[in-house]
């Protein structure tokens, strides 16, 4: 059984910072992609970011040049590091894990951006 858990939500100023996290646990085999999404109130989930075990990238444009997305493979926990951050890129952050032919998701943290 596969889970992710993802932390590090909360509100923060526009133009601030903050970094998510999303650690995997279970049995996952060694060659997959980790990504995030993010769900506005209203708005369908959209696409934020992947990471391959290999750790090639690519973003959204909307984000890229603000936002970065590490992992630690040996501790399977990718990061999303925010900078810049606008009251557009509120929302709910999901991580997701695609692994052995199967997609896994977490549960959701909430980032708010507000003055």
């Amino acid at each position: 059984q596969v889970q992710l858990v993802e932390s590090g939500g909360g509100l923060v100023q526009p133009g601030g910072s903050l970094r998510l996290s999303c650690a995997a646990s279970g049995s996952i085999v060694s060659s997959n992609v980790m990504c995030w999404y993010r769900q506005a109130p209203g708005k369908q989930r959209e696409f934020v970011a992947f990471i391959t075990s290999g750790r090639t990238t690519n973003y959204a444009d909307s984000v890229k040049g603000r936002f970065t997305i590490p992992r630690d493979n040996a501790k399977n926990t990718m990061y999303l590091q925010m900078t810049s951050l606008k009251p557009e890129d509120t929302a709910v952050y999901y991580c997701n894990l695609l692994a052995g032919g199967r997609e896994y998701w977490g549960q959701g943290t909430q980032v708010t951006v507000s003055s």
